[in-house]
């Protein structure tokens, strides 16, 4: 039988010689489950906590590996199987840039409502619909690019006080309460209220103190009294993070009191980490890093490595920009600005948060109920169609103002 089976290939049948790769297949792989270890690697036992499983994997990287993973658009490491996946994602009114989903009203018409129960139900389809789409445009390998992931940088909660900004829409308007309260409802039905995994990571932003004027967001300084810091730009994003949980936050373009936003400590540290006990992910608004250093944006350091300082000192975790951001980590590390250890701090978050969302965990393990066919159903419309009626206000018309008389002077 052997001396059969060590003829040579060509001179046998093709009926033997699918039976013989089918032999060699076996052979193969009795090796290798005999030769494998029988303990499974500890970033990917389920049974562990999400951050020790972060940790184990983060530990296994070499530094050409972990600098790329602090870019928004982070590389696949295949001897670890961490897939690639593009952390930049938009969800303000629902699914954004992946083609057709449910279209809710701009967020400053869903605050119109005042009523954060309907804006949770939002949230909840929104999410249910980033599912839907994650897992349909997911690549041959499992990784997903640009506006396909799970990490929703939404919602907006800065106060609308300047009508030079153009994105006002984006907001629930000038109240902080409302504002807060329609914040916390938002990032509860993005991340869900599954025991074990997100549905979504919800990211309030800008923190802080942006609200216009646009063309210039690159470069602004904002000095607010501590009394209205406290009052009007500060509430809903302390309601996101400690009453709705929110997984990460985007630091602002502007500067406060002089200091940019992303790397400044007063915001970063000392009140989001350490009063706010926050543990989750900071990300930078896309560019926000470069003004950092840029001399003609905040000017704030004189070269890039000295930016690249200042932003991981004051706490942020993932850097929205250029990929020559990455060698500028590199850089910094090589000169000693930055140690290795405060990358793998920033790391550990950025994992553990992609564990939570159960990229690292089996499919059927993670929302399988939810199916590409979720997405823009009946259902969802017919709610977009309820919270755009809710939206509709309507003003008396107090002394018969409308339509306007000839009479009054026009300036057009």
């Amino acid at each position: 039988m052997i001396k059969s089976f060590l003829k040579p290939f060509n001179t046998v049948t093709s009926t033997q010689k699918q039976a013989r790769w089918r032999i060699v297949a076996g052979i193969a792989l009795t090796a290798q489950i005999c030769s494998a270890n029988t303990t499974i690697d500890r970033y990917l036992d389920t049974s562990l906590p999400f951050k020790e499983r972060a940790a184990d994997l983060v530990s296994r990287m070499t530094l050409e590996e972990k600098v790329p993973q602090l870019i928004n658009d982070a590389p696949a490491i295949p001897r670890l199987g961490v897939r690639e996946y593009n952390w930049w994602n938009e969800g303000l009114h629902g699914v954004a840039a992946l083609g057709d989903a449910t279209v809710f009203p701009q967020a400053i018409g869903m605050a119109a409502t005042w009523n954060p129960d309907l804006l949770y139900t939002v949230a909840d389809v929104i999410s249910t619909e980033f599912r839907a789409k994650h897992f349909e445009n997911l690549h041959r390998f499992g990784g997903s690019d640009w506006f396909a992931g799970l990490t929703v940088w939404s919602p907006n909660v800065n106060i609308f006080r300047d009508p030079r900004w153009g994105r006002g829409q984006e907001t629930y308007g000038e109240d902080p309460y409302l504002t807060a309260q329609l914040g916390v409802a938002f990032v509860k039905g993005l991340q869900g209220e599954e025991s074990h995994y997100l549905k979504t990571v919800a990211t309030p932003k800008h923190y802080a103190v942006h609200s216009g004027p646009e063309a210039t967001r690159h470069e602004d300084n904002f000095n607010p009294s501590a009394k209205d810091l406290e009052e009007t730009y500060l509430p809903a994003f302390r309601a996101t993070m400690v009453e709705a949980g929110a997984r990460s936050i985007m630091c602002a373009y502007n500067a406060v009191d002089g200091v940019p936003a992303c790397a400044n400590k007063q915001l970063m540290n000392d009140i989001l980490r350490e009063k706010w006990r926050f543990d989750g992910i900071v990300v930078s608004d896309c560019g926000a890093v470069f003004d950092v250093y840029e001399q003609n944006n905040h000017g704030y350091s004189k070269t890039p490595e000295e930016g690249i300082k200042a932003v991981f000192d004051a706490g942020l975790d993932l850097i929205c920009g250029d990929a020559k951001e990455a060698n500028h980590i590199h850089s910094a590390v090589k000169a000693g600005l930055i140690t290795e250890q405060r990358l793998d701090e920033s790391l550990i978050r950025l994992f553990t948060e992609r564990m939570k969302l159960g990229q690292f965990d089996p499919r059927d393990k993670v929302f399988p109920k939810i199916t590409a066919a979720h997405n823009d159903t009946a259902e969802h419309r017919k709610l977009a169609q309820e919270v755009a009626q809710q939206s509709m206000v309507l003003l008396k018309n107090s002394d018969s103002f409308l339509p306007l008389k000839s009479s009054i002077k026009k300036y057009w």
